[in-house]
This record gives C-alpha cells, sequence and structure tokens, in this order.
C-alpha cells in the first residue's frame, strides 16, 4: 500500500511564512476586519460595534472580541461604574494596522463597484 507524501507548503522552493499564514487566518476571518475598522475610529462598546456593523451577531462579535484581545490587538477597558461601563479599543499592535485597513480601502475604492453599479471594466465595455 502507497503512503502518501507528507503535506508542506511549499511549491517548488517557496516556503509559506507561519507568520503570513497566522495573520491571514486571524485577519481573514469573517467579520474581523470590519470590526477593526469600526475600532480605528476610537474606543466603542459592544452594542456600539453591531450597530456599526450590520449583520454581526452578538455570539460573533464576542467571539472576534476575545480572539482580538487574545492577540493583543485590542483591549477591554471596564469602567468600575454603575452600572458598569465596558470598551475596547485598539492597543498599539491592533493600530499598526491601521496602514493595511488603509491600503484595503484604497483597493476597493478602485475596484470593488457598489451593489447595482457596474465596475469600472464593465461600465468602459458596456457599448461594445
Amino acid at each position: 500500500m502507497a503512503t502518501k507524501p507528507a503535506e508542506t507548503n511549499s511549491i517548488q522552493g517557496y516556503q509559506l511564512c507561519k507568520r503570513y499564514e497566522h495573520a491571514i487566518q486571524l485577519l481573514g476571518k469573517r467579520w474581523t476586519g470590519l470590526i477593526l475598522d469600526t475600532l480605528m475610529a476610537g474606543p466603542r462598546r459592544f452594542c456600539e460595534m453591531t450597530a456599526a456593523v450590520e449583520g454581526l451577531s452578538d455570539r460573533v462579535l464576542s467571539d472576534r472580541l476575545r480572539e482580538l484581545e487574545d492577540e493583543g490587538i485590542i483591549e477591554r477597558v471596564v469602567y468600575p461604574q454603575i452600572p458598569v461601563r465596558v470598551e475596547y479599543r485598539l492597543t498599539e499592535k491592533g493600530y499598526d494596522l491601521k496602514p493595511v485597513v488603509d491600503d484595503i480601502h484604497e483597493w476597493a475604492e478602485k475596484w470593488i463597484p457598489l451593489p447595482g453599479t457596474l465596475s469600472g471594466y464593465a461600465a468602459e465595455n458596456a457599448g461594445s
């Protein structure tokens, strides 16, 4: 019986960077980018984030916030008052993602059409 060769992330000398892979797996999760974009404007309370990101459930937001906190990208700040107020804000590590988020905004402006509109390429070639 033949055995399957060991799985590797290498193709003809190319080795996938483990740090990059981890970053993409973390940041590429659904809703994570939108949560980070919301926090780029400043600290937010849980309910402010669910209101800002349409379709984001409380459970998923809670999971993503915990993951981002575990990675040191955001921090949870509890204000000891009655009632207790909790805010989430980016850490220095989180704010270091700002150029990445800004670049994604620029790329989207250039290449992603708004729903119900033609893309730039499609609009240019519509009369052909």
